[in-house]
């Protein structure tokens, strides 16, 4: 057999029925899928001490009030471009916030302060709401992942206000 008709064979027989079983694998699974960007509706974030979230974002009216490191109350309207939704919502996907459970963490009973972050995705069919406890205890790589989520929407609305002040 040739060096052409070995290339050949390999390609018949070991990538082409790796192409056609990721193709029927993983088809239903992307068209299936309950949360796509394109059913994208908007997003809330909250986040404070306790039972107080005098920090919250809303995407659909835009209005984004925070408490700086002055006590102040400020309050702007700070929208997302479809960039940053796309990208919140691939790290979402990334880091699988669509299987997290509603609640990670147990709220409290202790007087001392814990943060707590409220988050919202909200999407034509499902919406995805996930309540995250500074205390947690439980799977360290769960609190990571949750972490980190909670770094990129803060991130995405740092640059967005920034944006929006020029």
């Amino acid at each position: 057999m040739s060096s052409r008709g070995k290339k050949i064979f390999l390609a018949i027989t070991i990538i082409v029925p790796m192409i056609i079983y990721c193709y029927i694998y993983y088809k239903p699974i992307i068209q299936n899928a309950p949360f796509r960007k394109a059913d994208f509706v908007s997003m809330q974030f909250s986040y404070g001490l306790k039972d107080t979230l005098e920090n919250h974002y809303d995407s659909k009216t835009g209005e984004y009030q925070y408490v700086n490191n002055r006590d102040s109350v400020i309050t702007k309207k700070v929208f997302l471009k479809s960039d940053d939704i796309l990208y919140m919502h691939r790290k979402a996907n990334e880091i699988g916030l669509w299987n997290f459970p509603d609640t990670i963490g147990q709220k409290s009973a202790k007087s001392r302060a814990v943060p707590r972050y409220d988050i919202t995705f909200n999407y034509k069919e499902k919406s995805k709401h996930v309540v995250i406890y500074g205390d947690f205890d439980g799977n360290p790589k769960l609190l990571d992942a949750a972490v980190q989520m909670r770094k990129v929407i803060q991130e995405t609305l740092n640059q967005a206000e920034v944006r929006s002040g020029k």
